[in-house]
């Protein structure tokens, strides 16, 4: 009685072990809140979101090519309060979670190995660690994805999976509220995989998740936008006009931690920089190779796919770059690289490969040295920016900009929600007002034009005194500086 006794508990210790993909979710979020200060402002594209949402400021000008899944993702929090770091701690946590779940859909499709392997291999890149506790949408896209590839797989080999059916459907819908062209692009492989092996019930669950994510944006491009084809052609045109463009040189120039590469000039990082982004396609490549000569060809060749697609856009669409346009593809082909590292380091018969075993850790040692260094100077450099706009925001209000209070110009929409004050622009692709608005705003509440130190201020605001103050030049509305209106 005692042995058996003594059996079960090993068993339930056993059995409440973490398993590898928890613990590397686990380590994702230590690693978030480690490197990323939860105290770390709200950037640009960050604010336009979760102004959506939130009492803090104004509500920002939502542009064409934007979709409010990350409004709807960060509103249990920023609906009632205002603090950036639960803001950072809450999303850190859910992308962890996230993380979780899109490994363990793979589960039974490739070795628990494998996945922890891969899930640490996207995990580890500054772009994940950095965009993962932010309200930015490409990390949803690419942990949208990951299900919904291993989810169509799964419904492959089990056509009675009514789980893996609904988290199709699921999936599909999350990529698409968050950012419905892309959400099109992840799922053109699978949609010619479904049609080839004519499973109808799949091609549903597809099309039926990817319409009811879209369907709000739809519906506002009829409301707002005078229709689904004038707002796609607003989209083209703020992203610079969609079409034939060589953005690889800008994708590597970015790697170096430029969030946003636009223009994108300057010579080529250094080698060390780059030498994983281009390994990346020979790894997945020789994990095809592997999957083709094991018979397990379409498990692998699927997130491949889905993550080629999900890249070519990014990469020779458009006139520009940012690094975290790519994370759905990251995330896809960690599964083909990671089975390709391991099979570089062990034999079929389960024995290590010394020699190779000790370049793959010198090598994945240096990456994530390198990796660290790159989130360390990224988090360092945007907590500086961040700070600036909130000074800049205390400064205004010493001028006696508080709200109900108007920004316009440069940089008026982060700068607005620092201080609390509708952002207006009279063009550039967030045009909202015109000049005899402004002027007109005047009249009512303080309004404030900002412009580049140095720089030549709107027409409209030249009367108006400049305060120079870290970077800007601060064009205060007369009435404001006489004392009326504040």
């Amino acid at each position: 009685m005692a042995d058996s006794a003594s059996a079960t508990r090993a068993g339930t210790l056993r059995l409440a072990r973490p398993s590898a993909t928890a613990l590397v979710a686990g380590g994702f979020a230590l690693v978030q809140l480690l490197l990323i200060p939860p105290r770390m402002g709200l950037g640009w594209d960050e604010i336009v979101y979760v102004s959506q949402v939130g009492d803090h400021a104004p509500a920002a000008f939502f542009s064409a090519p934007r979709a409010r899944g990350v409004s709807l993702l960060v509103a249990p929090v920023a609906s009632w309060s205002d603090s950036t770091p639960l803001l950072r701690v809450y999303l850190g946590l859910l992308a962890a979670l996230a993380l979780y779940l899109a490994l363990r859909v793979w589960r039974g499709l490739f070795p628990e190995r494998v996945l922890a392997a891969a899930g640490a291999l996207f995990a580890t890149l500054w772009v994940t660690v950095f965009y993962g506790p932010q309200a930015m949408p490409n990390y949803w896209v690419a942990v949208g994805a990951l299900i919904c590839a291993g989810c169509v797989l799964r419904v492959r080999a089990d056509p009675a999976d009514r789980a893996a059916l609904w988290g199709v459907a699921g999936s599909a819908a999350l990529m698409a509220l968050m950012r419905p062209t892309d959400a099109v692009h992840v799922t053109l492989p699978l949609v010619a995989l479904v049609l080839a092996v004519r499973h109808w019930r799949l091609l549903l669950a597809l099309a039926g998740g990817l319409a009811a994510g879209a369907a709000e944006w739809v519906i506002e491009a009829y409301v707002s936008y005078g229709g689904l084809a004038e707002r796609l052609h607003e989209a083209s045109r703020i992203q610079g006009g969609l079409g034939w463009n060589n953005a690889v040189g800008d994708q590597l120039r970015s790697l170096t931690g430029r969030t946003l590469c636009r223009p994108c000039t300057g010579d080529l990082p250094n080698p060390a920089v780059t030498l994983w982004w281009f390994l990346l396609p020979v790894l997945a490549g020789l994990g095809l190779w592997l999957a083709v000569r094991a018979r397990r060809t379409e498990r692998t060749l699927v997130p491949l796919a889905c993550g080629l697609t999900a890249a070519f856009p990014y990469l020779f669409m458009i006139g520009y770059a940012a690094p975290r346009f790519l994370l759905p593809a990251y995330a896809l082909l960690a599964i083909p690289v990671a089975d390709a590292l391991w099979h570089l380091v062990r034999t079929p018969a389960g024995t290590w490969r010394p020699r190779a075993t000790a370049v793959v850790a010198v090598g994945l040692a240096g990456h994530l040295a390198l990796q660290a260094a790159l989130v360390h100077h990224v988090a360092d450099r945007t907590v500086g920016a961040r700070d600036n706009w909130a000074r800049t925001a205390d400064e205004l209000h010493r001028l006696g900009v508080r709200p109900p209070c108007l920004l316009t110009g440069f940089e008026s929409i982060p700068l607005g929600y620092y201080t609390g004050c509708s952002s207006g622009n009279t063009h550039g692709h967030n045009a909202n007002t015109t000049a005899a608005g402004v002027l007109e705003t005047t009249r009512r509440m303080p309004v404030a034009a900002i412009s580049r130190a140095g720089s030549t201020p709107p027409r409209y605001a030249r009367s108006w005194t400049p305060h120079r103050f870290a970077g800007f030049d601060l064009y205060v509305a007369p009435a404001v500086r006489e004392g009326k209106g504040t």
